[in-house]
């Protein structure tokens, strides 16, 4: 009944994440990129819509380009976070 609802967020962290993996030339495995992708959405507020079309249609340039930042910084945070913990997660187990 719901299926088309979603996060427009999930489409732009995506496509944040694979060009920031890409341009730091990374090429993680599928379980760490959703890892990432899982930080950065619950970093974010939701924005359900029906049609990412229809919001898209309905932004100002500056909310656009406000969202684009917002995903930007979130990625950051994730990459940040998770190789923080990992560096944790290393130390406890050597």
């Amino acid at each position: 009944m719901l299926s088309s609802i979603g996060n427009y967020f999930e489409r732009l962290v995506m496509e944040r994440l694979r060009d920031t993996l890409d341009e730091n030339g990374n090429s993680p495995d599928a379980e760490y990129a959703e890892d990432l992708a899982c930080v950065a959405l619950n970093y974010l507020p939701p924005r359900y819509v029906r049609h990412s079309v229809d919001l898209a249609s309905h932004l100002s340039d500056a909310e656009q380009r406000n969202m684009q930042e917002e995903v930007s910084d979130a990625v950051n945070f994730a990459i940040a976070t998770t190789r923080r913990r990992k560096k944790v997660r290393d130390l406890n187990l050597g």
